[in-house]
């Protein structure tokens, strides 16, 4: 179901109520956070609230317009639940370690660094593209995300055969590399 419900699409069904976008969440991470509530002294009926309480704080963050998540939706549904199960142990007087630094705490099942890196060389990808003028911007996107092909370019871009625009892709492609690691490597 991954496959027909990217990250971002759950996130826009999500806040849209989309009972199938809700669902396929249920089902990708219910059993994520049933296994850490068992293992730390609580419950499946104490699972399924705390899983509520981070749905419904998922479902308020996906509703405003300026949310950016930077991190999988496991991630960030995986640490608003411990959070949450960590300070309700608090409470109960299961749990007696101070909760000062729980907001940063965010436990991960992937390597939460190679994550932010990725998100990182993204940007930087996405300025580069920008800086990169038209028409060369457009024939790339063109290209690479419309899955246009080149005898379409041609047309579109008044190139006088798809030869020609193939040569200009390439080209655009070159300048696109020089701006993308011009600007990678002032961020190292």
């Amino acid at each position: 179901m991954r496959g027909e419900y990217p990250e971002q699409a759950l996130l826009k069904g999500l806040a849209n109520n989309d009972s199938k976008a809700v669902e396929t969440l249920y089902k990708e991470h219910f059993g994520m956070v049933q296994h850490f509530v068992l293992n730390n002294n609580g419950s499946y009926e104490e699972a399924r609230d705390i899983f509520q309480e981070a749905m419904i704080a998922l479902y308020e963050k996906a509703q405003s317009d300026n949310f950016v998540l930077t991190c999988q939706i496991k991630t960030y549904v995986y640490s608003i639940c411990r959070r949450l199960w960590l300070k309700r142990l608090q409470q109960l007087g299961k749990f007696s370690q101070p909760m000062d630094g729980f907001d940063e705490v965010v436990a991960v099942e992937e390597d939460l660094e190679a994550h932010e890196k990725r998100n990182a060389d993204f940007a930087i990808m996405d300025r580069a593209l920008n800086s990169l003028g038209e028409p060369c911007k457009g024939l790339l996107e063109g290209y690479y995300l419309k899955k246009m092909d080149m005898n379409s370019l041609a047309k579109d871009f008044g190139y006088t055969n798809a030869d020609n625009a193939k040569n200009q892709k390439y080209k655009c492609l070159m300048r696109l590399k020089k701006l993308f690691f011009a600007q990678y490597n002032i961020g190292e």
